[in-house]
């Protein structure tokens, strides 16, 4: 009873609704500036707010956190420019359906379907969060690097009718991601000796370069081209079409959710795995996906909103953060004399009941705010090229020297932003490239690990791969996914299921 009247009363409380509102608000905008990550706002603001009661501070941090992870979204579909990893997935068709004059109606869309996968990733995490706690710790190294494998074989989704260009792409992420010091002998990898290559080369420089730069080279390229005026005739989403895309970003919730819960994952995985199904059960969308499908822009916005709820899983439940934001937020509640992990459930339920109130508050925020300055935002895109192109090299330049206040990110930004440009030019997809960085860490690390464990034998590794249903599972997805890009299923057996389900 006093946790349900603390609980209400949180509720009540005009401070705290005004600094979930203010939090909400301000992470949006910074999630949509490149470069300004949610995980550094949210660390500026423990500095500001460790000597605040512990409500008022969880309130402006969770308003920041789910503000920002919806943030992201706006410049991608505006300016194709990511303003966060996990927004690389919208932009495939965010930006597309942008340059059909659709960007009011893509922002609108995206901002009620990211509401309701957050609001999935919420009630998950409310009625669900000890068995979903209990099956992520049942992954063990292995599952983890194979779950690595599987987003870098995903790559398939993202690079239209040339797989092997895909995997090109993804396997030069990976490279890329693996220079620097090795995390385990710290040996020196790919640096040639230069020392300011020790810290590695900064994923979110090569995402503002591959996608921000690479597009106003592209834009230059085409100068001739017209600019195409924005239909912002209704931002709120028809009912029709709620309903019609509702199942989809029903499923891909619970994608983000189950990919939010498990340690070291995040939102940009879930986005891609939820891009993927978007793309597999999807029999005949309106346009191909990468050219403007709506179910392209549903899938990883509802998914990257539902991790959320899925990252404070293990975090209240296990003290084991789901992502790199968690992860500061422990910090934040050890701070402020709280203990998250299994007794903050036995002892402080109320904390639990609070967090996820203000969530669901916070959501709410998202979708009040997501749905105003539609109309102001989407004149970005109208902008004459002459103003829009050195806007977006501003933007660049600003997000990668945010990120540690350092020139070098800037010049490793523009390096990869020519690069991106030949890669465009000559049929290449950027998108793998960055997805390949950013899931480097989590195969590569996982890998050694795994061999550790097995006392560095590869036989006994894939023995045990099939020590496990979910171990068995992972590895025959990817083995899935590696035969039907073989001419056997393309040439046999897929025509005979068609033929079959057709009947």
């Amino acid at each position: 009873m006093d946790s349900l009247s603390f609980f209400a009363m949180s509720w009540l409380s005009p401070e705290l609704l005004g600094l979930t509102a203010l939090g909400t608000f301000l992470g949006i905008y910074v999630g949509a500036i490149p470069g300004l990550s949610v995980t550094m706002a949210v660390s500026i603001l423990i500095s500001f707010t460790f000597s605040w009661d512990v409500n008022n501070a969880l309130c402006l941090m969770i308003g920041v956190y789910m503000g920002g992870v919806y943030g992201g979204s706006r410049t991608a579909i505006l300016l194709n420019i990511p303003g966060a990893p996990s927004a690389i997935a919208t932009a495939l068709d965010g930006f597309p359906l942008a340059r059909k004059g659709l960007a009011g109606e893509a922002i609108g869309l995206s901002t009620v379907m990211s509401v309701i996968g957050g609001f999935v990733g919420i009630i998950v995490l409310a009625l669900a969060a000890p068995s979903i706690s209990e099956f992520a710790i049942t992954f063990q190294p292995r599952d983890y690097m194979m779950l690595g494998i599987l987003g870098i074989l995903l790559v398939g989704s993202l690079s239209g009718n040339s797989l092997a260009k895909g995997i090109f792409a993804g396997a030069l992420g990976l490279l890329i991601g693996t220079v620097g010091l090795d995390p385990m002998t710290v040996e020196e990898r790919f640096t040639f000796g230069v020392i300011e290559l020790w810290d590695g080369i900064n994923p979110i420089a090569v995402m503002i370069g591959m996608f921000g730069i690479s597009e106003a080279l592209h834009q230059l390229h085409h100068m001739d081209k017209a600019v195409i005026k924005q239909k912002i005739s209704r931002i709120i989403p028809k009912w029709v079409d709620i309903k019609k895309y509702l199942p989809l970003s029903l499923q891909t919730s619970f994608i983000g959710v189950i990919i939010g819960a498990l340690p070291g994952t995040g939102g940009d995985i879930a986005a891609l795995m939820a891009y993927d199904h978007a793309k597999r059960v999807t029999k005949n969308p309106d346009v191909p996906f990468g050219e403007g499908a709506k179910e392209g822009l549903i899938a990883p916005e509802s998914a990257n909103n539902a991790a959320v709820g899925g990252a404070y899983i293990p975090m209240l439940t296990l003290g084991i953060p789901g992502d790199a934001v968690t992860a500061v937020f422990i910090g934040a509640l050890f701070i402020h004399g709280l203990n998250p992990g299994p007794l903050l459930m036995i002892e402080q339920p109320h904390m639990f009941w609070f967090t996820v109130g203000n969530l669901a508050l916070a959501n709410i925020f998202v979708l009040i705010f997501g749905l105003t300055g539609i109309r102001m935002f989407s004149k970005i895109v109208e902008c004459p090229k002459g103003i829009l192109i050195p806007l977006i090299f501003l933007l660049s330049i600003v997000g990668a020297y945010a990120i540690n206040n350092a020139i070098t990110d800037i010049w490793w930004m523009l390096a990869f932003g020519v690069f991106g440009y030949f890669m465009r030019l000559y049929g290449f997809p950027v998108g793998p490239v960055i997805l390949g960085v950013i899931l480097s860490s989590l195969t590569d690390e996982n890998w050694r690990r795994a061999i550790l464990t097995e006392r560095g034998s590869v036989t006994d590794l894939f023995i045990h791969l099939f020590s496990s249903p979910l171990s068995t599972v992972l590895f025959m997805s990817i083995a899935l996914i590696l035969f039907t890009q073989t001419p056997v299923w393309s040439k046999w057996m897929k025509p005979k299921l068609a033929r079959r389900f057709s009947n």
